[in-house]
């Protein structure tokens, strides 16, 4: 077994002994079923892991990971998760968590070629053309960066509020609630972007559904 691997195994180990010691019944317990309250979409960037920076356990929180942490109405993969999510597991609250110093949104700024992720990124060029008025005015290419980072969080939000069934839910008077946050890679801190949402009152009309 390669020692890269071996790490892995080890650390699983250690890691479900102190649990036990905890918690003796902890597994038990998670064999049962997940009842978690939170819906995460956050990005696949092996920094920012849901469960570690938000100090919960197993069973706490449904992720759903993908290179800038994007909502795109197309994609039967989140759509999937996210009605399973919503429907099934009854969340309370889904969370779009993006991150400063993330790569896909780094390379929607630039005109480089990645080959097959150029159509994944180009979500975020939408995004950047969206709000090129107030990203051209800023002159520090950090600060437009970060500040990128930021609009395409508050974008994702926007997009599951134009999911059918996430509207379906809200007329039927589910109280689900959507949220930006941001995680600073630099001192392990969260950002609420105070977007929140629990209604599709701000959409554009072409956007509600009946």
């Amino acid at each position: 077994m390669p020692q890269e691997i071996k790490k892995l195994i080890d650390g699983n180990n250690e890691w479900v002994e102190s649990v036990k010691k905890t918690d003796p019944h902890f597994f038990d317990d998670l064999e049962k079923g997940q009842t978690p309250d939170f819906l995460w979409i956050g990005c696949s960037d092996s920094r920012v892991p849901a469960t570690q920076l938000t100090n919960t356990m197993p069973g706490s929180i449904f992720v759903h990971r993908n290179i800038a942490n994007l909502v795109v109405h197309t994609d039967i993969n989140l759509l999937s998760v996210v009605y399973y999510a919503v429907k099934a597991l009854k969340v309370k609250h889904i969370i779009v968590c993006g991150h400063y110093g993330c790569g896909g949104v780094q390379a929607a700024m630039g005109n480089d070629s990645f080959d097959i992720i150029d159509n994944w990124v180009r979500n975020i060029k939408d995004v950047y053309n969206t709000h090129k008025a107030e990203l051209g005015a800023i002159s520090s290419e950090s600060d437009r960066f970060n500040r990128l980072v930021e609009l395409n969080v508050e974008e994702q939000v926007n997009n599951l509020s134009k999911i059918s069934f996430i509207q379906e839910e809200w007329k039927g008077g589910n109280k689900l609630q959507i949220h930006g946050w941001v995680y600073k890679l630099n001192d392990g801190k969260i950002k609420d972007l105070n977007v929140s949402v629990d209604n599709p009152e701000n959409l554009d009309a072409v956007y509600k559904f009946n």
